[in-house]
């Protein structure tokens, strides 16, 4: 029970409010480590309830006196995406029904006014993508004096887009002294070594390893001879009710607006979700989606991540991800809380490496099926690269050492105006200026 975790009144009877009664295991464990004082590096796989596992001990932090004068945020979310990050803020009005917070969002792709508006205002907690965020930083407009908690959401998403450099400059702006959660659906390899850097002594909670399936979503791949072979799998799977409504993703922008345009004109309600559109139509298809407008939604990695839809059905990956750990993020926005979901792979014949890849991090071999009519013609490659080529096998931990050192930071929590950004340890990794304007666009 949510009252055996020693939350305040207030946040009790919101949780109550919102129909939760019994917390996730990922709550269960989380809420009391945060509520501690302690840092906590936390990993579960999507759709176990991460998000009110760090919201709501952050809130009952800020029921607390500031022990600092100043306008700036008392907790900092930063989350890869803008639709996370709004996902989050709503979470947090949701939990904060019942007490008095000011909180809002710094993202990419929105207008500056009202953020330079919010970044002036007095302000409780912040959630923010991490490039708007380092453009406001830059210009001396926010001031982290009082900060005491900082999150880092979707984590392994975060650093996968090409934030490295960023998350490590945030964090040194940072008090000392702050609190620092990390969660991830996966923790190793740039994670890892994050959390070392940043963390101070954390606790570890790991309610999911890759090589755990995810018991409630049946997953099973289909052998596509080509593109042509592909659509004809995937017009028999639409066909099919039980489909009530699927996430289907593609690899690129372009290839997501051309397969929801196809699947509109045969009569499937399509729509696509991806980066090049703006935040309000976005969100708007996100709505509609929502509201049973769409059956199907097109999207793309980066725009589906953190996705939380009630009643997706089906995932069926159009395209293989690029990376395997995206894999594990796609196929969890169906079967979620409870309930069963159903995950279909079409591999082409330029998509067995990645699926080799995906087995490789999920300790699995997924399962093979056939529909009668449209067997492959071609059989199965018997011998498939394991890392896709010449890059270096992800999934993996790199190094294996146990302890966690405390940040080495500088900050001293005054406004970031005149503070120069640093390199990360691998400084040919530190992107161009022109790569870091395409990031903050992009989230």
């Amino acid at each position: 029970m949510f009252n055996e975790l020693n939350l305040d009144s207030k946040l009790l009877k919101a949780v109550k409010a919102s129909g939760f009664s019994e917390p996730t295991e990922i709550q269960r464990q989380a809420i009391p480590a945060v509520l501690s004082g302690s840092d906590v590096m936390a990993s579960a796989q999507t759709g176990t309830g991460k998000t009110a596992a760090f919201v709501l001990p952050a809130l009952q932090q800020l029921l607390k006196p500031s022990a600092k004068r100043g306008k700036g945020p008392r907790v900092l979310v930063l989350t890869p995406t803008r639709e996370l990050a709004m996902q989050v803020n709503e979470n947090i009005r949701q939990f904060s029904k019942f007490a008095k917070f000011s909180t809002g969002t710094v993202v990419g792709g929105v207008s500056y006014s009202p953020q330079l508006k919010l970044l002036r205002e007095p302000l409780d907690l912040l959630v923010a993508t991490p490039g708007r965020l380092m453009d406001h930083m830059e210009q001396g407009r926010v001031n982290f004096s009082r900060l005491e908690i900082l999150v880092l959401d979707e984590a392994d998403r975060m650093l996968d887009m090409g934030f490295v450099d960023a998350v490590n400059t945030i964090a040194a702006a940072m008090p000392q002294d702050r609190q620092t959660l990390l969660f991830s659906a996966t923790m190793e390899g740039a994670v890892l070594k994050i959390a070392r850097k940043i963390l101070k002594d954390p606790k570890r909670i790991t309610l999911a390893a890759n090589n755990e399936r995810h018991k409630s979503i049946k997953q099973h791949v289909h052998h596509a001879d080509s593109v042509s072979h592909k659509h004809k799998i995937l017009n028999h799977h639409l066909n099919d009710m039980s489909v009530t409504q699927a996430l289907i993703f593609t690899a690129t922008k372009r290839g997501a607006d051309k397969l929801a345009k196809s699947l509109s004109a045969r009569d499937h309600k399509s729509a696509a979700l991806h980066g090049d559109m703006s935040q309000n139509k976005r969100k708007r298809t996100m709505d509609n989606m929502r509201r049973g407008k769409f059956r199907l939604l097109v999207a793309t990695d980066v725009a589906a991540r953190g996705l939380d839809i009630k009643g997706i059905s089906h995932v069926i990956n159009f395209d293989m991800p690029m990376v395997a750990e995206d894999y594990i993020h796609r196929i969890g926005r169906t079967g979620r809380a409870g309930s069963n979901g159903n995950a279909i792979s079409l591999v082409g014949p330029n998509d067995w490496d990645k699926l080799s890849q995906v087995e490789r991090l999920t300790g699995q071999k997924i399962k093979r099926e056939v529909i009668e009519g449209l067997a492959p013609e071609t059989g199965e490659p018997k011998q498939r690269r394991s890392n896709g080529g010449n890059q270096k096998p992800r999934g993996k931990t790199y190094g294996k050492k146990k302890t966690f050192g405390k940040s080495n930071g500088k900050s001293n929590g005054k406004p970031f105006a005149g503070q120069k950004r640093r390199a990360s340890s691998a400084g040919s990794n530190r992107p161009r200026k022109s790569n870091r304007q395409r990031l903050a666009l992009a989230a």
